[in-house]
């Protein structure tokens, strides 16, 4: 009797058992990616450089330079913006890098891979 469905022997086709072995490789590939992107250090400035923000992979902010001439205490909302725009400008910079990665080892395809 015939069987419905399925694949003649019951096994994954060649053309299956190859894209399931990229699949593991590209995921292995992304997980070693983040590893290393965690590491990386992003810097921004704001106000000419009058502030210097840091912040690392794992989106963390690790550091906040301010110049001293950028310390005015008649015009703190100035030093507040720098910092602001300083910061959002670095989170700006480590997710363009992080696209950039991901978009290489996916060929495009984005990171929505459900694996």
């Amino acid at each position: 009797m015939a069987r419905r469905g399925g694949f003649p022997g019951g096994g994954i086709p060649g053309n299956m058992n190859n894209l399931m072995k990229q699949a593991q490789k590209m995921q292995k590939q992304m997980e070693e990616q983040a590893k290393e992107f965690e590491t990386k250090e992003f810097t921004a400035s704001a106000g000419g450089g009058a502030v210097s923000v840091t912040v690392t992979g794992k989106r963390e902010l690790k550091a906040i330079r301010i110049s001293p001439d950028a310390v005015d205490p008649e015009d703190v909302e100035m030093l507040q913006d720098m910092i602001v725009a300083a910061v959002n400008e670095a989170l700006r910079q480590m997710e363009a890098e992080n696209q950039a990665i991901m978009g290489k080892l996916t060929g495009g395809f984005g990171g929505g891979l459900p694996f």
